[in-house]
């Protein structure tokens, strides 16, 4: 590519963080430049190796600013956002993730997770990578939206977190880990907003948190929880999913064979 056009897709780049974006597609860019789809991609590589832009998927490029460079991509709550937007898709980040923004932070995690309604393979850029969870419903779980240095990302709610955190126990390291971040999100489990959630999550799910917050010494957040199990549970499911169940005790509040032992780190 000429130097000319280098020049200008330089220009383009720098117009766009001067407004304040730091993603673009492909495409877009081939058509502000008026040159063709190859010249630009051309251009684009070259860029792209000096470090100056990473792309997370293809046609879609993020400017790494100079105090990224090292990451080599942005980090991954400043492009999540503009990529599920172009792609029209409902996301939020959850889990680990979600439980870091609501100051859980005793297990940092080391991939950025997000919530999608169908699965998508794994991101890595650089040495950012994004993990993505399919959940069923997702339409029903509340979010809030938190500030980031480039716009805002949708992240699930503490309440939301908390019955996450448990039907996926084993994408975070177990039951321990789960038992962990539920002590460090406590102040922020509000009962009411635990029991607005229930009718939108599997059963089981409502049982194994009411009772990982009793063993953690948090029985008022469960006490609506537990009315609900007495009146609508009929099986007695485990607490640990892929465990055996054979001679273990029962909880009878909860309906669970209670399969493993759970023990919060301090």
């Amino acid at each position: 590519m000429k130097t000319e056009s280098r020049s200008q897709i330089k220009d383009y780049i720098d117009r766009l963080t001067q407004s304040g974006r730091y993603f673009f597609a492909s495409d877009a860019a081939a058509k502000a430049l008026g040159g063709s789809r190859d010249a630009v991609k051309l251009a684009l590589n070259r860029l792209r190796r000096k470090g100056e832009i990473a792309s997370p998927v293809r046609g879609f490029y993020v400017i790494v600013p100079p105090e990224y460079r090292a990451l080599g991509c942005l980090p991954a709550d400043q492009f999540i956002p503009a990529l599920m937007q172009q792609s029209g898709t409902q996301y939020y980040a959850g889990l680990l993730s979600a439980a870091q923004y609501h100051g859980a932070a005793h297990h940092r995690p080391q991939e950025f997770q997000v919530m999608l309604g169908k699965p998508r393979r794994t991101i890595e850029c650089g040495k950012v990578r994004v993990a993505f969870h399919v959940r069923k419903r997702i339409a029903d779980v509340p979010v809030q939206h938190i500030n980031t240095p480039r716009g805002t990302v949708a992240v699930s709610t503490p309440a939301a977190t908390a019955f996450d955190l448990v039907g996926y126990e084993a994408k975070i390291g177990g039951l321990d880990a789960v038992a962990t971040i539920l002590a460090e999100l406590a102040e922020k489990l509000d009962a009411n907003s635990l029991a607005a959630l229930v009718p939108t999550v599997p059963l089981p799910w409502t049982q194994r948190l009411g009772y990982l917050l009793e063993r953690i010494g948090e029985a008022p957040r469960a006490r609506a929880l537990k009315d609900h199990v007495k009146q609508r549970a009929r099986e007695t499911v485990p607490l640990l999913p892929s465990a055996r169940v054979e001679d273990h005790p029962r909880d009878r509040d909860w309906r669970l064979i209670v399969n493993a032992q759970v023990e919060a780190e301090t």
